[in-house]
């Protein structure tokens, strides 16, 4: 009898602690549950991480990501309104907001998946038909100006949203889409985009031709502003130059007549030593090595020389 109590005892412990380990579980961080009791819904969902009780047995744990997603497309030849046709590689951000709708209407990520690749692909295809290749291709925190070569009037002609803002306005039609599965749409970005192999040689040549229009208007500005500099620089020296040269003939003049009015204060003070050396100097200058002079014998000069044998 002992022995049948004991096991009887053994027994009612252990389905005791497997009923009590079955009606705690742990809900981890990152993660959000659904509690289902033959397969149907029961209350809300929960979000709060550490331990939480349910019904053994009868009662099961459901658990979805709380986290961000990623979702990536494959990327897709589309053409643009202008007829050309660029490839495509989005990427997506998503989660999981309401996770008894996302069970009831989809279950699991992969499928998740399958439905994000219907309604961004439908999304994005719509937005790439309806805008030219420009839009696609610059960002829209690029210069307008720069794009079509420094015309404004060109500019507010050809360009209007960019890459960036189509990524937002397809964000925001997908979005209204997506919380009826449960998800919240974070954000949609352009990863590449890409020409098919026979536009890319025309885009390219079209780059460069821009390029070399842009690089011509600029060397002539260049040219411009060089002639207009060199002129400045010109006229300047001219005026230097001309400034210069009157004040060097002023200086010249004041030395003149300050020379005038040493030879004559020279003069004054005894002119006969005065002629005396100014025929010194006269003598001197008018006597070289191969200078040959015809003189009278009478004349003073002669006389003077002769003395200076």
């Amino acid at each position: 009898m002992n022995s049948f109590v004991r096991i009887i005892l053994i027994i009612a412990v252990v389905s005791l602690a497997i009923v009590t380990w079955d009606g705690f579980y742990i809900l981890p961080e990152g993660k959000q549950a659904v509690i289902t009791q033959f397969g149907k819904p029961v209350g809300k969902p929960i979000t709060e991480a550490g331990f939480h009780l349910k019904t053994p047995f009868i009662q099961t744990v459901n658990l979805f990501e709380k986290k961000i997603l990623i979702w990536d497309g494959d990327p897709n030849q589309i053409p643009t309104n202008d007829k050309t046709y660029v490839f495509l590689d989005i990427t997506a951000r998503w989660r999981i907001t309401d996770a008894l709708t996302f069970m009831q209407a989809v279950r699991t990520q992969a499928r998740a998946q399958t439905i994000l690749d219907d309604i961004l692909d439908g999304t994005v295809r719509d937005y790439v038909n309806k805008n030219d290749l420009v839009e696609i291709i610059r960002s829209s925190d690029y210069s307008p100006v720069t794009m079509v070569g420094g015309n404004p009037e060109e500019a507010q002609e050809l360009v209007k949203l960019g890459r960036d803002k189509i990524a937002d306005l397809i964000h925001k039609s997908a979005s209204e889409v997506t919380p009826q599965y449960g998800i919240e749409l974070v954000d949609v970005m352009f990863k590449r985009v890409n020409y098919i192999d026979s536009v890319r040689v025309k885009v390219y040549e079209r780059m460069i031709s821009e390029r070399k229009r842009i690089a011509a208007e600029k060397r002539s500005m260049g040219e411009g502003e060089k002639a207009e500099i060199l002129g400045t620089v010109n006229r300047e020296l001219k005026e230097i130059n001309s400034a210069a040269n009157r004040e060097a003939e002023g200086i010249m003049g004041r030395a003149d007549a300050e020379a005038a009015k040493i030879y004559a204060d020279a003069y004054n003070k005894d002119s006969e030593f005065y002629a005396f050396w100014k025929s010194l100097e006269l003598y001197e200058n008018a006597v070289g090595k191969n200078t040959r002079m015809i003189l009278s014998s009478d004349t003073e000069f002669y006389k003077f020389i002769e003395s200076s044998k």
